[in-house]
């Protein structure tokens, strides 16, 4: 039987003002660390070396490795999340433009930030137990997705927003996977231009 995703913590400030100098400094430490070399491949003991703290001001900050996951898997979906507010003005768009605009959004975010992949694809083939309390935010961000093109597909269709909206996420996390593995080149424009022939479907059906 399918197990029921748990719920996804709140959104987190990317700029993270709660942190400390020392536990910013194992954060943004242990999330290069995570990306570049894997999760169940970094310790707590490198990633203290590294950010130049001790373990007990780790342990003092964070409480244990997996809340560090969860803090960098949260703090890199904020930073996603602000970084397509950026592309994503509704008064200046029509809503095929504010689809079209997330593909626009991921492929730069991944072409900046991700040379290794999505975070969240890379971090649940490590991380698949609905117990850990980062697989909360990896699911969560997928959810957010889906109901992120769901909402903006109800823009462009509202008769099949939710149909529109799976096959929209499809195409959008394909890319993703093809981007990071560099399968062929670019994915993100083929991904669009799919996505902008099946938004026009979608009107001249209405």
């Amino acid at each position: 039987m399918r197990t029921t995703a748990p719920s996804a913590p709140p959104p987190v400030d990317p700029e993270r003002p709660d942190l400390t100098p020392a536990a910013r400094r194992v954060l943004e430490t242990a999330s290069r660390l995570f990306y570049e070399r894997g999760i169940h491949a970094v310790g707590v003991d490198l990633i203290a070396a590294e950010a130049g703290v001790t373990k007990k001001t780790l342990y003092d900050r964070f409480g244990s490795k997996e809340q560090i996951v969860v803090d960098y898997l949260a703090t890199r979906d904020a930073r996603w999340r602000a970084h397509l507010a950026a592309h994503h003005d509704p008064a200046a768009l029509s809503p095929v433009e504010r689809v079209l605009a997330v593909f626009d959004a991921s492929a730069e975010w991944m072409a900046e930030h991700s040379g290794k992949g999505c975070g969240m694809v890379n971090a649940h083939a490590e991380i698949s137990d609905p117990a850990h309390p980062a697989y909360a935010v990896i699911i969560g961000q997928k959810q957010w997705t889906l109901e992120l093109f769901t909402r903006l597909a109800a823009d462009v269709s509202p008769d099949a927003a939710r149909e529109l909206g799976r096959s929209l996420t499809l195409l959008h996390e394909g890319a993703l996977v093809s981007d990071g593995l560099d399968v062929f080149p670019d994915a993100f424009g083929r991904a669009r231009r799919l996505a902008a022939f099946l938004l026009s479907a979608a009107q001249e059906a209405r």
